[in-house]
């Protein structure tokens, strides 16, 4: 059933409204809520956060309708919210567009009209409910959805960026925490996930400050992604201060006392940025993969306990930057020739 907020301080559309759509309200398609401000209907909203869409006049004491659009915007993006006003000059339409309005219709109200754009807005507002479900499958995401994600859900535009598929330029950043195996056999399984956690929390602020994204978590390692300016200089950083930030925490378990280090393998290139998983399954993984991915991957492989390695390459791009240390030449898999590795120094 969907459930549609009608915020006007004209009592007699309420009347109106119920006449207009008894047939859907009788056959439980509908379900109206009515409030006669903006306030009023910020509290309809708290009592039934349900709430699919609102339609809002603007004039209305207490708190007016385009007053209304800011708060919901920022209370619930998910609402998608329609304008029924007298007051159809341009200046008010671009107003009402620009707070998050997702259409515009004006008074008198021609009743054909709202229920094609009542159906259309509720379409638009299930898929994107549906799309929050389907991503809330995913157990990463889930213990890692914040505000600013659900926000970018909001916007327009969402499903099509969430899909694209393409080539990117950008810079891939493996850390495992060495030695951690071992432990998790030795260890009760609460107090392996209070100790990897513990870690994590503090590696995934360091990536965040430094603009990069946690793509995944792969066993007790981290696979990130940093684009943009500077992207290859932003995950070093990131990679020197999760180092720095492991090494200062107080030893974790407390029988084990164990002291987390950490293996760091990073390269910069060219990618392909896109969904990938299964479509029956509902299990995507918005990820990156390609041969910067792998061999970042098999670098993390090289490194030794507090190490960061990348490749003669990314040297090449940093060395006036970072102070590096050449190690040597690595055999890699798949790879004809033996690469070249440099260590970043603290």
């Amino acid at each position: 059933m969907a459930k549609i907020l009608v915020v006007d301080d004209e009592a007699d559309l309420e009347v109106l409204i119920k006449q207009k759509f008894r047939k859907k309200i009788r056959e439980k398609e509908y379900e109206f809520f009515f409030a006669d401000n903006g306030v009023t209907a910020l509290q309809k909203i708290s009592e039934h956060p349900e709430i699919d869409i609102v339609l809002s006049d603007i004039n209305m004491p207490e708190m007016d309708g385009l007053t209304l659009l800011t708060e919901l915007h920022e209370l619930s993006p998910l609402i998608k919210s329609v304008i029924v006003s007298a007051y159809g000059d341009m200046e008010n339409i671009r107003t009402a567009m620009n707070r998050g309005a997702y259409d515009f219709i004006t008074k008198p109200i021609n009743f054909e009209d709202l229920t094609l754009t009542i159906n259309k807005t509720l379409k638009h507002a299930l898929e994107l409910k549906e799309t929050l479900q389907a991503i809330k499958e995913n157990n990463i995401l889930k213990m890692y959805v914040d505000e600013n994600v659900l926000n970018f859900m909001g916007n327009k535009g969402f499903e099509a960026k969430i899909l694209d598929n393409e080539t990117i330029e950008g810079t891939v950043m493996f850390i495992d925490i060495c030695g951690f195996t071992a432990i998790s056999e030795k260890a009760s399984p609460d107090t392996v996930v209070t100790m990897i956690n513990s870690c994590f929390d503090e590696m995934v602020k360091e990536i965040i400050n430094h603009k990069g994204h946690i793509d995944k978590f792969i066993g007790d390692a981290i696979m990130a992604v940093f684009k943009g300016e500077y992207h290859l200089d932003r995950a070093i950083d990131a990679a020197l201060s999760v180092v720095e930030k492991i090494k200062n925490i107080p030893p974790l378990g407390d029988e084990l006392q164990f002291q987390p280090k950490l293996s760091i393998g990073i390269k910069s290139g060219e990618m392909i940025s896109g969904n990938i998983g299964s479509e029956s399954l509902k299990r995507l993984d918005y990820t990156v993969i390609g041969d910067t991915v792998n061999t970042a991957a098999r670098l993390q492989d090289a490194a030794t306990e507090n190490q960061i390695i990348i490749s003669e390459n990314c040297y090449k791009q940093v060395k006036e930057s970072f102070q590096c240390e050449k190690v040597g030449d690595i055999e890699l898999k798949n790879k004809e020739k033996p690469m070249t590795i440099y260590q970043v120094m603290e």
